[in-house]
């Protein structure tokens, strides 16, 4: 479902003397449906930069990254977006939204955005909100106003509110408390028992060993730049 063949990629750095830093050659690797595959290697080694370019934020300078039918490097970006809209879900470390818009919008988006009635797709976000403990409440108010660790629930909402088939997770379990965090990682096995295939970033090494079918690491596809 995730396939990455012979990527390269580096950076122009413009206010030094548009110096060019290679930071990685020959990444490969692949993701199956049913499998959740995790990233590993120290700080600075190209985990984040992989995950952006899957997602398509940042452009490969070769090579082939493959999620379902979409060759994502040099995609078009309606190509991307539909990609985004359907098929590959994120979940980042940091809740980015439109300021005064209420969490349960929020949340909802993704599937409204699918052409699902609105009314479902609220009643999925709450389902989805309940279940990683964000209070009634709080669901007219906007996220952004909440604390840190409410605001990565909200975006575990979000991110898991549809059945991607392909889905990146970049520290899912980062500051949560121990009973969210069991309810993350249960949201994990269910979306691999129903065929999502998973990429992701877990420091945490527990969450990884619960979930992870296997680690790959990242620090290979930067020796010898």
């Amino acid at each position: 479902m995730i396939a990455v063949a012979n990527v390269s990629k580096s950076f122009t750095l413009h206010n030094q003397g548009s110096a060019v830093l290679p930071v990685m050659a020959g990444a490969a690797l692949r993701v199956a449906a049913g499998e959740c595959v995790g990233l590993i290697g120290a700080s600075g080694s190209g985990k984040s930069t992989l995950m952006r370019m899957i997602w398509g934020n940042y452009r490969t300078d070769g090579g082939s990254i493959r999620v379902g039918e979409t060759e994502v490097a040099g995609a078009e970006p309606r190509e991307i977006i539909a990609l985004r809209r359907g098929t590959l879900g994120y979940v980042s470390q940091f809740l980015r939204v439109v300021p005064r818009v209420p969490t349960i919008e929020v949340v909802a988006e993704p599937l409204m955005r699918l052409g699902v009635a609105p009314d479902a797709a609220r009643a999925r976000a709450e389902t989805v909100l309940t279940r990683l403990n964000i209070p009634e409440r709080l669901w007219t108010l906007s996220p952004t106003t909440f604390s840190g660790g409410e605001q990565q629930r909200v975006n575990i909402a979000r991110g898991f509110i549809h059945d991607w088939p392909a889905m990146l997770l970049d520290e899912p379990t980062a500051s949560l408390d121990a009973g969210n965090r069991a309810v993350v990682l249960d949201l994990i096995r269910e979306a691999k028992s129903r065929g999502s295939a998973i990429l992701g970033i877990f420091h945490d090494e527990d969450a990884r060993n619960q979930v992870c079918d296997r680690l790959v690491d990242v620090t290979g596809f930067s020796e010898g730049l």
